[in-house]
């Protein structure tokens, strides 16, 4: 009996069993209600072979849950799992792909922003300049780190590490994840909306190669200002957009309860944005979403970069400018 359940277990490789702390969407009850018996029966003080069936078959039935449910996310719920509180960052993902990062700070003018982290890394043996937004984890970082919603030192400061890396013919590495740029009154003072402008200038004519990824919420100028470049990548479940569903919502019904129509108007789930062409590439997130393996999406995120570094360092650089001037004018047509 034991030996059956062990070849049985071998031959089905579930999905990593959930938490007890993990963070369940509303759309997820019935894994989360399945997902809780497996926690029970592991943490039970029996152990037999018929438990270890019954983990195993509420393991399957789980999967097959997820599946179903993923298979057919609307785009509201796709905005949702891009938000989930779990989500890997920035700096999970600079942990997990890039080797010797040296974090560089400021921006020479006023503050150092850490809604917006930077630095030297190594991808492989290729020495890369990475810039991406953090939202932090617990109240006390997400509160430092604004929420990760950059005011213009942080854009500054982005700008000030591209310069850098043009200078030292380093590739340029942007991870997207913000909700927008900081909307308060010190922003405007010191020049928000100019410091998004010069942002979009310095990439657009930057000579090295720009590589983008989309990781979560890709937000109005907040994600435009570190988005310009030569590949953008999208992870599966991640959205980009002009402006948020609850802005849009409010905009135009004056209510913000319009969220999910105003998120499927807007088309801001990656399969549509690969459709208009303003993405050129969907990375697959494990089943149940990235926040569920932050390991195995790092490691399809780094395969990509490696991919399309690799095909970028073969275009001359004039033709990389070029190529990224047609790509921006031709959006929309």
């Amino acid at each position: 009996m034991i030996d059956k359940k062990i070849t049985s277990e071998k031959n089905y490789n579930h999905l990593p069993d959930i938490s007890e702390d993990h963070k369940f969407l509303d759309f997820e009850n019935t894994i989360q209600d399945i997902s809780e018996k497996i926690n029970a029966l592991k943490n039970s003080a029996i152990e037999s072979p018929e438990v270890s069936d019954q983990i195993l078959a509420l393991r399957k039935q789980r999967d097959a849950e997820t599946k179903k449910i993923y298979s057919k996310l609307s785009t509201w719920q796709t905005v949702q799992v891009a938000r989930h509180p779990q989500r890997p960052h920035t700096l999970d993902f600079i942990n997990n792909i890039f080797d010797e990062f040296d974090e560089m700070h400021g921006d020479r003018q006023f503050a150092d922003d850490a809604a917006i982290v930077g630095g030297i890394a190594y991808l492989e043996t290729t020495p890369v300049m990475i810039i991406g937004h953090e939202k932090g984890r617990d109240t006390e970082e997400k509160v430092r780190r604004n929420f990760g919603m950059p005011q213009p030192e942080g854009y500054r400061k982005a700008k000030r590490l591209m310069q850098f890396a043009e200078q030292f013919s380093l590739p340029v590495i942007t991870f997207i994840d913000t909700a927008g740029a900081y909307p308060g009154v010190e922003g405007e003072e010191r020049g928000q909306s100019e410091a998004i402008a010069r942002n979009l200038a310095v990439m657009s004519e930057l000579r090295t190669p720009i590589i983008i990824v989309v990781t979560g919420e890709g937000g109005s100028g907040g994600a435009l200002a570190i988005s310009v470049g030569d590949h953008i990548s999208m992870l599966q479940y991640a959205t980009y957009s002009v402006a948020s569903p609850e802005a849009c919502a409010s905009i135009i019904w004056r209510t913000a309860d319009k969220a999910p129509d105003a998120a499927q108007a807007m088309k801001v789930s990656s399969n549509e944005l690969k459709k208009l062409k303003i993405i050129d590439e969907i990375i697959t997130e494990p089943l149940g979403g990235a926040h569920r393996d932050y390991e195995e999406i790092s490691s399809s995120i780094k395969d990509s970069l490696i991919k399309n570094l690799s095909t970028l360092s073969t275009i001359s650089i004039q033709e990389l400018l070029d190529r990224r001037y047609k790509r921006l004018i031709e959006i929309g047509i």
